[in-house]
């Protein structure tokens, strides 16, 4: 049963549709994509390299910035060289293996960011609500835990949904309208029921949505009140600005997220998936170097001072 199980599957192939629709607009989105994936490898890799060079910035916020900046270069790599490749070659065929891997990979880094982001939160509220002990509460110990933590519930969660994916059944060529394999794509051309995987999925993604917005919104909560009770209006000002870059990210990449669970996935609105799940999955990775970098003087000096020009 197992044997003929891995014949059949071996068989299977998946051929993503992207953005083939299009003809016209191949060029000009192969050299879109290629240009943000450029300045997102660029970027990211640019931002772990500038923390690691620069003494001043081997605090935990930066610690978990650098991971936050590895997860986004790991996950964009995983995406968009397949995006580009679709859009270069006629072949858009992926083989069964390679589908559930790039389904595995990209499920590890979404929930791990997601946890990440939630991590920074309350790296926050601990800088800003009790500065005196933020030194013994962020220790490198803790740091490290609040690091691994969600790489290891990135790992469990898409683990059991890829097993629960397997098992369902496929034959043939399969075509996925979307540029990625992403769940519901690959579970509408199942050939078996899959009622289980796609459960397994809603309480997961429900779970570490709001978990990781519990954890951000509580820990805002409490800054703000914080803040608000600060008496000099330029501590309030140096406050908010430590948080902003991070409230920017969180609030674009939730906000993406919200907004992929409210679309229905209909045949008229799976161009609007699309274009969300563009934006999800290749456009801000490229932003949150960009985010962090321009709002941040640490940062700023450290390039100028790699570039070599006078501050």
């Amino acid at each position: 049963m197992i044997l003929s199980q891995e014949n059949q599957t071996s068989k299977v192939t998946f051929v993503l549709l992207g953005f083939s629709e299009y003809p016209d607009l191949q060029v000009p989105l192969f050299l879109v994509f290629l240009t943000i994936y450029t300045i997102t490898v660029l970027g990211n890799l640019g931002m772990i390299a500038i923390i690691k060079l620069n003494h001043k910035l081997h605090t935990p916020m930066y610690f978990f910035l650098s991971h936050l900046s590895f997860v986004d270069f790991c996950y964009s790599s995983v995406v968009t060289p397949k995006l580009l490749e679709n859009l270069f070659v006629e072949d858009r065929s992926i083989s069964f293996a390679g589908c559930i891997i790039q389904f595995f990979c990209a499920c590890v880094f979404v929930v791990t960011e997601t946890f990440m982001l939630a991590a920074m939160a309350y790296d926050r509220f601990v800088a800003i609500c009790n500065p005196l002990l933020y030194t013994v509460a962020m220790s490198p110990k803790v740091c490290a835990l609040l690091v691994a933590a969600p790489y290891s519930w990135g790992l469990v969660c898409s683990l059991t949904l890829t097993y629960f994916l397997v098992r369902l059944s496929f034959r043939g060529n399969n075509v996925i309208n979307n540029f990625v394999c992403e769940h519901a794509a690959i579970v509408a051309v199942s050939r078996s029921d899959p009622y289980v995987s796609q459960m397994i999925i809603l309480v997961s993604a429900t779970f570490n949505e709001i978990s990781s917005l519990v954890i951000i919104l509580t820990s805002y909560a409490f800054i703000f009140i914080t803040i608000m009770k600060m008496p000099s209006t330029g501590g309030r000002r140096k406050a908010f600005s430590t948080c902003a870059s991070h409230l920017t990210a969180i609030t674009i990449f939730h906000g993406t997220i919200l907004f992929l669970y409210c679309v229905p996935t209909t045949k008229s609105s799976w161009l609007m998936v699309k274009v969300a799940s563009v934006f999800y999955t290749v456009v801000i990775p490229m932003l949150n170097p960009l985010i962090y970098s321009l709002r941040n003087k640490d940062v700023k000096e450290t390039v100028r001072k790699l570039v070599g020009i006078k501050l």
